[in-house]
């Protein structure tokens, strides 16, 4: 049986992140989750015995510290993925949503030192007017500006509705992750998306590799995301996951489960075969 464990870290800028464990064993990953969630929306993967999973709080998320500032420096983004990545030595990472960006701003600064392989999910990896690796969809053009407002006679609705079109699964979890999203404060939440981010080169630049997987009927991060990505990272895999919307590890987990799996394992055998330390 797996157990989850909370730990923090402490950034070396100094601020504490809320770390969750699960797995005793095998070949560390490092699950980056997206705009306005938290870790726990990895459980899935927590309870999977075939790897040591860690899911960070980003800055500003869930139980980590929320700072006065940072959230539009790439640089700080990186140096908090750095602090988990010390911690969990040598990882595949695997970002959600806005968690793709977080991860291009670590490849920006640090290439892929401590980098096994990638995993994007939904994600993005740009953010800007016109940046093709951060192409919306309707349902976060529709939830923008009202799920950003501090009355929460505002953000309250308009949050709902962008949850109620993340995809196909159960009321509770669309409940849970608007309660998620509501602990993030709205300051937060805005700042999150004050950024101009071109990943091109920096994507250009990666040598590990790469499995890229969208859902056709993603309504918050267009496919579009997903497949530039997946054209721009050298030799990167792109997965469609047919009639499956935003965050298909909820929405067909097994399907989800069974392809990480099979991913890890794979990049753990290219480590052996370099002669690289588990």
């Amino acid at each position: 049986m797996s157990y989850v464990v909370l730990t923090s870290l402490l950034t070396a800028e100094g601020v504490r992140l809320a770390v969750r464990q699960g797995g005793t064993e095998g070949p560390a990953v490092v699950l980056v989750h997206g705009w306005a969630q938290s870790g726990e929306v990895w459980s899935h993967q927590l309870a999977d015995p075939s790897f040591r999973a860690y899911a960070p709080d980003l800055r500003g998320h869930g139980a980590s510290d929320v700072p006065a500032d940072g959230y539009g420096d790439s640089a700080a983004w990186a140096a908090d993925l750095r602090a988990v990545l010390d911690h969990t030595g040598p990882a595949v990472l695997v970002g959600w949503s806005y968690g793709g960006l977080v991860i291009a701003d670590y490849l920006r600064a640090h290439g892929t030192a401590g980098v096994r392989g990638l995993v994007l999910v939904g994600a993005v990896t740009e953010i800007g007017r016109g940046r093709p690796g951060g192409a919306t969809g309707p349902a976060m053009r529709a939830a923008l500006p009202a799920a950003l407002a501090e009355d929460p006679s505002v953000a309250v609705p308009a949050l709902a509705e962008f949850y109620e079109r993340q995809g196909r699964f159960d009321g509770p979890t669309r409940q849970w992750m608007l309660g998620t999203a509501l602990r993030v404060p709205a300051r937060v939440r805005g700042a999150l998306f004050r950024r101009d981010v071109d990943s091109a080169e920096v994507l250009r630049a990666v040598d590990k590799p790469t499995l890229v997987v969208h859902g056709t009927a993603d309504e918050v991060v267009d496919p579009a995301a997903g497949e530039y990505a997946a054209a721009t990272i050298p030799g990167a895999e792109l997965r469609h996951y047919e009639n499956t919307g935003h965050a298909p590890f909820l929405e067909q987990p097994e399907r989800f489960a069974a392809d990480l799996t099979a991913f890890v394992a794979r990049t753990a055998r290219g480590a052996e075969n370099a002669g690289v330390a588990p």
